[in-house]
């Protein structure tokens, strides 16, 4: 039986998530509980705003060693993503280090705006199950200003003024830098094969 943590590291999207595994029929707990998410079928990392603030939520919380150790399905999502992996541009402040990589600044150009919002066409590059299903080039809806290269975990990559990481995996550990939430059906289906996946 799916039990879904959602932990709570601030950020808007919240109740927009929250719906979307409604929809899915699955119940989620929002929480900073640590027994809660350790104890949880899957758990999700979302995140929107600044890298520093997420990091200093999560400390204050003592989740960074509990996220760490996780051993089941753990989705990324947004600046969670970014979370996850070892340093970030923003502010130069030390994330999670789970994925190798640096979030680092989207480059701008006069076609190119920062942050780069709304869809972008989304190549698929490595089979997973998270992405099973997904059609090649299906797009999916961006707000963000930082990005990881795109690297040995790169599952998927999206373009603005240049290619960076669309969707990263390692062991138990998968995050999207797009909102699925906010993603229609493509969305959808990355949710759902997420709730259904054992690595």
């Amino acid at each position: 039986m799916t039990r879904l943590a959602v932990i709570d590291s601030g950020g808007a999207n919240i109740t927009s998530l929250l719906s979307a595994f409604d929809r899915l029929g699955v119940a989620a707990d929002l929480t900073t509980d640590a027994d809660v998410i350790s104890a949880a079928s899957h758990v999700l990392l979302p995140g929107v705003g600044a890298a520093r603030d997420a990091m200093t939520r999560l400390n204050d919380a003592d989740l960074v060693p509990v996220i760490k150790a996780l051993t089941q399905p753990v989705l990324g999502i947004c600046l969670g993503m970014q979370l996850l992996c070892e340093r970030s541009e923003e502010d130069n402040v030390e994330c999670l280090g789970i994925i190798p990589g640096t979030a680092r600044k989207l480059p701008v150009t006069e076609a190119h705006p920062v942050p780069n919002m709304g869809w972008c066409a989304t190549a698929v590059s490595t089979p997973h199950p998270v992405v099973a299903g997904v059609e090649d080039g299906a797009h999916f809806y961006y707000v963000h200003s930082y990005a990881l290269p795109v690297s040995e975990f790169t599952i998927a990559s999206a373009v603005h003024a240049g290619p960076f990481a669309a969707i990263i995996s390692k062991r138990n550990f998968v995050a999207a830098q797009f909102h699925p939430e906010r993603s229609s059906q493509a969305g959808a289906r990355i949710l759902s094969n997420f709730l259904e996946w054992q690595p």
